[in-house]
């Protein structure tokens, strides 16, 4: 009973406050964006959705895994970056638009994008003897509900009462701060008895992932853009990952509480590591300012 109501309540309405916490600071502005700047806007796409789950999916080939923990890497792989991606971009003295435009645009494409990779994950991983199938049409639904709706329903509080949507995004994000923190522990608690072997299992991978992503999205913008604060943004969004999304994907609509770990284990560790590009784009913001004067 508290794992169903967990699952089926808990987790999409945690979810649905994070998204529409995100739509607050959104304004249709940020999706037309992507013609000042498409080359970035296309590096960050094209290494989100494509790069990265490749790349992972090589990795699992080569990396002792248990099926179950397998298919949460292709799940967490799958999953766009969040809100929280636009706020370390601030953090970093980066470009805060740049990242709202990646984030809003693999946001939609992902809610299409997830089911199937997912499913062609349990076939890889668990073959045959796979007893979960996601549902590709009511899975679409799923995400609708808990992601593009309640950005949907902030950007049009932010529209039409901008005075409200200031007011409720300090206090929406506190609470979406909070509810990211017990569905990491609500996830680690179910899986208690089997966290340190889990953790062997899935750490290592889930930083290697973390870290080849945010060398990825830097390196790659830098060499094609030459802009510092376009390649910390890049890295950003691509090292950092929606896990919340990953969590109730897994434990909501998969029912299998070992595919959340991956997504758990990889939101703790990708805010320590991801303090290295907002080192980057401080140290280059003061030193634009130093040349400036």
């Amino acid at each position: 009973m508290q794992d169903s109501l967990l699952t089926q309540v808990f987790l999409p309405l945690a979810l649905f406050i994070i998204m529409l916490g995100m739509g607050l600071t959104l304004v249709t502005e940020d999706f037309k964006r992507v013609v000042r700047f498409p080359a970035a806007v296309a590096l960050g796409l094209f290494l989100k959705l494509l790069a990265i789950p490749l790349v992972t999916y090589l990795l699992l080939r080569m990396w002792p895994m248990s099926p179950e923990l397998a298919v949460g890497f292709i799940l967490l792989a799958a999953c766009p970056g969040g809100a929280t991606t636009n706020l370390i971009t601030h953090l970093a003295r980066a470009d805060v638009a740049l990242s709202i435009t990646i984030t809003a645009i693999a946001s939609v494409i992902t809610v299409f994008t997830i089911p199937l990779m997912v499913n062609w994950g349990l076939v890889q991983f668990m073959g045959e003897a796979r007893e979960i199938e996601l549902p590709i049409l009511r899975t679409i639904g799923q995400i609708l509900v808990v992601t593009i709706i309640p950005v949907a329903i902030g950007m049009v509080v932010r529209a039409q009462r901008p005075q409200l949507a200031l007011r409720a995004e300090r206090p929406v994000k506190t609470l979406s701060a909070i509810f990211l923190v017990l569905i990491i522990l609500a996830a680690m608690l179910k899986e208690r008895e089997n966290l340190a072997g889990l953790f062997r299992q899935a750490g290592p991978l889930a930083l290697v992932m973390n870290l080849l992503g945010m060398a990825m999205g830097y390196g790659v913008t830098r060499m094609v853009t030459g802009d510092v604060r376009k390649a910390v943004t890049v890295g950003v969004e691509v090292g950092v990952v929606n896990g919340t999304l990953g969590i109730t994907i897994a434990a909501g609509i998969l029912q299998n509480s070992a595919m959340t770990i991956p997504s758990a284990i990889y939101s703790l560790i990708m805010f320590p590591s991801v303090m290295l590009l907002v080192w980057v784009g401080i140290r280059h913001h003061k030193a634009s300012q130093s040349d400036a004067h």
